[in-house]
């Protein structure tokens, strides 16, 4: 049986690759940067370039979502939709808020219509407006945690998926009690202070919710290639 071709977008820490390579997946990843472990299955360049070369599985690991999650909504809009608010973030212009909406609608909409029989693309839920950009058969996301694969982390992790199941929880942690010091360890995605990598170390895969979507996602679209 052909192994299944796995792409792995918008990643450059290899964890979603390495999952899936452990399983036996003909896994690339593919990002405008190099890879961290300077592997030879790492793609430099703009994962739209390649969408079209034959993959069976498409995971897009957190495109860049600052202008489309419910977050980013207050620099897109004063009173009405897309209009200039009162205030923008410091050194970025109007114009500079648009392009960037515009990039990742693109960007999101050619992962979603990508010609990959089966695709997930890890992104928070969006605002209004980026909603009604969006293709018509795109669903709700599903929102897992961490701390149901064994990390222990909170983080309300987004999954929008194509003729793929939901994940099923591997190991589920009991989670510790609010305002603990476990707790706020727990929180330190949320409270990783401002710095240059900071958007970069928000965004990095668990690797446990990784394994679980190499397990569960790769071997359900490897059965479904097997009886094409």
């Amino acid at each position: 049986m052909t192994a299944l071709r796995v792409l792995i977008g918008c990643e450059t820490s290899g964890i979603a690759r390495r999952a899936f390579l452990a399983r036996g997946f003909d896994a690339w990843s593919c990002d405008l940067l190099p890879a961290e472990d300077q592997t030879n299955r790492h793609i430099t360049g703009d994962v739209r370039d390649i969408l079209g070369d034959g993959w069976d599985l498409l995971c897009v690991m957190h495109p860049p979502c600052t202008r489309l999650c419910r977050s980013g909504r207050r620099w897109l809009s004063g009173p009405g939709k897309m209009t200039p608010p009162k205030v923008l973030p410091k050194g970025r212009t109007w114009p500079d808020m648009i392009a960037e909406f515009e990039s990742g609608v693109d960007l999101f909409r050619a992962c979603w219509n990508a010609p990959v029989e089966h695709v997930a693309i890890e992104n928070p839920a969006m605002h209004d407006l980026a909603r009604d950009r969006m293709p018509e058969d795109l669903p709700a996301p599903h929102i897992v945690q961490p701390h149901w694969f064994g990390e222990k982390a909170y983080k309300d992790t987004g999954w929008y998926l194509r003729r793929l199941p939901r994940l099923r929880p591997t190991d589920r942690l009991p989670e510790p009690p609010r305002g603990s010091d476990e707790w706020k360890r727990w929180n330190r995605v949320h409270r990783m202070p401002p710095g240059p990598d900071r958007a970069r170390l928000r965004s990095r895969s668990f690797p446990g919710m990784m394994d679980a979507a190499a397990a569960q996602w790769g071997d359900f679209a490897q059965q479904e290639k097997a009886a094409a």
